[in-house]
C-alpha cells in the first residue's frame, strides 16, 4: 500500500513538473557575434574567401585544419566544399581561393610557380567584362556571388528578405546608394549579428544592378 502512494505521489510530483515546463516561456539563446575572420593578404583569394566561404561557415573553419597543408591539399579542401557541400564557387574560385589559403596558413609561397598560376586564371577562365551601358544580368550575378544563400525575395533566410529591405529603404532618397554601399563594404548590427562579407569586388555596374533589382522586389 504504501509504495503504491509513493508511485502515485511521484506521478503526481511528475504531471506537475511537466504542467510547469509547459507553461514556462520558450529558451531563448543568443549567440555571441562572429568575430573569427580570414587573414588578410593581398592575393585574389583573400576577397573570394570572406564572400563566398564566409556564406556557409565561420573562418575559424580554416584553423581547425592540419598545420601545413600544401597547394594541391587546399586546393582539394575547396574543391569538396564546391563539389560535395555545393557551394557556388568555379573551377577558377576553387584555384584562387586554394592558393590563397595555401600561402597564408599553408606551407607554399606566394612567389611559388603554381600558386602564382593558380591565383591568375587564364584570360579564357575569367567571367566576360560587360561593355560600357550593357545591361548587367541581376539574377546572374545574385546566383554567382552567392547572395540567394542567404536573401530570399519574401522571406528571412541567414540574412533578411529583400521585401524587407525595401520596406526599411522605403522612403529614404538615398535609398541607392546607401544599399549599394552595403552590398560593396558588408557589415553587421544592421539586421542582426551575423555578419554580410563585402563584396569590394563588384564594378558600379554591378552594384547599381544588384540594388535596382532589391529595390524592385
Amino acid at each position: 500500500m504504501k509504495l503504491v502512494k509513493c508511485m502515485t505521489a511521484l506521478l503526481c510530483a511528475a504531471q506537475v513538473c511537466l504542467a510547469t515546463l509547459a507553461g514556462a516561456a520558450p529558451l531563448s539563446i543568443t549567440l555571441p557575434p562572429e568575430t573569427a575572420a580570414f587573414k588578410p593578404s593581398t592575393m585574389p583569394g583573400y576577397a573570394l574567401a570572406q564572400q563566398k566561404c564566409s556564406v556557409c561557415h565561420s573562418a575559424d573553419y580554416i584553423n581547425f585544419q592540419p598545420p601545413g597543408m600544401s597547394l594541391a591539399q587546399w586546393t582539394a579542401e575547396a574543391g569538396k566544399m564546391q563539389h560535395v557541400y555545393g557551394a557556388p564557387i568555379s573551377d577558377r574560385d576553387v584555384s584562387v581561393i586554394g592558393a590563397y589559403l595555401a600561402v597564408t596558413y599553408g606551407s607554399a609561397k606566394a612567389n611559388d610557380a603554381d600558386v602564382l598560376a593558380a591565383s591568375n586564371a587564364p584570360a579564357a577562365q575569367l567571367p566576360a567584362v560587360a561593355g560600357a551601358g550593357a545591361k548587367v544580368d541581376a539574377k546572374a550575378l545574385l546566383q554567382n556571388n552567392a547572395c540567394l544563400s542567404c536573401h530570399a525575395t519574401d522571406h528571412k533566410v541567414v540574412g533578411p528578405a529583400y521585401r524587407d529591405v525595401v520596406a526599411k529603404y522605403a522612403k529614404d532618397p538615398q535609398a541607392m546608394d546607401r544599399l549599394m554601399s552595403s552590398i560593396q563594404r558588408g557589415g553587421s548590427g544592421k539586421w542582426g549579428d551575423v555578419p554580410m562579407p563585402p563584396f569590394a569586388q563588384l564594378s558600379p555596374d554591378d552594384l547599381k544592378s544588384l540594388a535596382t533589382f532589391i529595390l524592385q522586389q
